[in-house]
């Protein structure tokens, strides 16, 4: 059973962020809590700047600690320090140099996978493109952007968490792609409630803290529809190319326009449309068309690109051994229609 003295001398070794101090030369750690039936340790911290992605990277280091000390489980409240006590440490709260968002990432070419609305399939689509395109030997990331609702993790079959070295958060690699979403931060799968300005600077740290080291592709999982989060993205990113997801049903097709007309007017270039759930084949090898006919190429036509490919309706193949419930085996016939996405995808961006 972890105690409150070892708590303490844990967290003590900490450093606050933006102080570059420990947390005992701060008397950042306010308050310790712990409950022995469940093995609960809930603390208070306080630190020179509440609500930024440092914040976030300390959150981690907090939890990945207690829990090696024997923790079950971790509960964090953050506060900034008194104001009289900031002034004591002049001169070392100070802001990072802007910089550009992408100059990590400024030889890679970021693809945007977007849609009209929800449930339309289109993290299952960027989670098999991304898996597609390393199989043909790409270097490829994949951030799972859609802060609200993020399922790459789940989609993936990642049981592992991104370590922080150094204050740089190395990505998760799992089947040749290196992820990482939102969902490595929150814990017991507990809903978003942060507001949009808070929502972009997780977004802004995961193109600028993480360590992605060398890739061809980064993939974006974007929130559906042309709300802000989606909107901020855009603007962060003026030189990436853009997927829209559809399924055949001319109503998602209509809302899909929404999304690559905002990419139009914010000067990103479409690379094409995929429609997803375009048909299931019956056990007689019969197509039977669930949600009707002709979404993908009429959304195409609109937008003035190209039909990249139609996905069916179908179950990936997956093993206890390599758990990953939504992608799709190379060999499989949809692995197959994905990998010719890729193949298409890689022959317009060499263009």
């Amino acid at each position: 059973m972890i105690t409150e003295q070892q708590v303490r001398e844990i967290l003590g070794q900490l450093q606050d962020p933006f102080l570059h101090k420990s947390l005992a030369e701060t008397d950042g750690i306010t308050n310790v809590a712990i409950k022995e039936e469940k093995n609960h340790v809930s603390v208070k911290i306080a630190i020179a700047k509440t609500n930024t992605p440092e914040q976030m990277q300390l959150q981690m280091k907090i939890v990945d600690v207690l829990k090696e000390a024997g923790a079950n489980t971790v509960g964090i409240r953050f506060e900034e320090l008194p104001v009289e006590k900031l002034q004591s440490f002049r001169g070392t709260a100070t802001e990072a140099e802007a910089q550009d968002i992408l100059s990590p990432l400024s030889t890679v070419q970021v693809i945007s996978i977007a849609s009209g609305k929800g449930g339309v399939g289109k993290s299952t689509v960027s989670v098999n493109l991304a898996v597609a395109l390393a199989r043909l030997g790409k270097k490829v990331g994949l951030i799972d952007a859609d802060i609200y609702g993020f399922s790459v993790p789940d989609m993936m079959g990642v049981t592992d968490m991104p370590k922080v070295v150094d204050n740089r958060i190395y990505p998760v690699d799992r089947l040749g792609v290196k992820v990482i979403s939102m969902g490595f931060f929150v814990e017991n799968n507990a809903p978003i409630v942060w507001r949009g300005p808070m929502l972009g600077k997780v977004l802004d740290q995961f193109f600028r803290d993480v360590e992605w080291g060398e890739l061809d592709y980064l993939l974006l999982d974007l929130p559906p529809g042309t709300g802000d989060v989606a909107l901020d993205i855009h603007q962060m990113l003026p030189s990436s190319k853009e997927i829209v997801v559809t399924t055949p049903h001319p109503t998602a097709a209509f809302v899909a326009a929404r999304a690559g007309a905002m990419a139009l007017q914010t000067d990103h270039e479409i690379l094409g449309v995929i429609e997803n759930m375009a048909w299931f084949e019956s056990k007689s090898g019969e197509r039977e068309f669930v949600f009707g006919q002709g979404g993908g190429p009429k959304l195409a036509e609109e937008l003035r690109t190209e039909l990249l490919g139609q996905i069916p309706l179908g179950q990936p193949d997956w093993t206890e051994e390599d758990f990953a419930p939504s992608v799709y085996a190379e060999k499989h016939s949809t692995g197959q229609i994905y990998l010719d996405i890729a193949a298409e995808v890689i022959k317009k961006l060499n263009k």
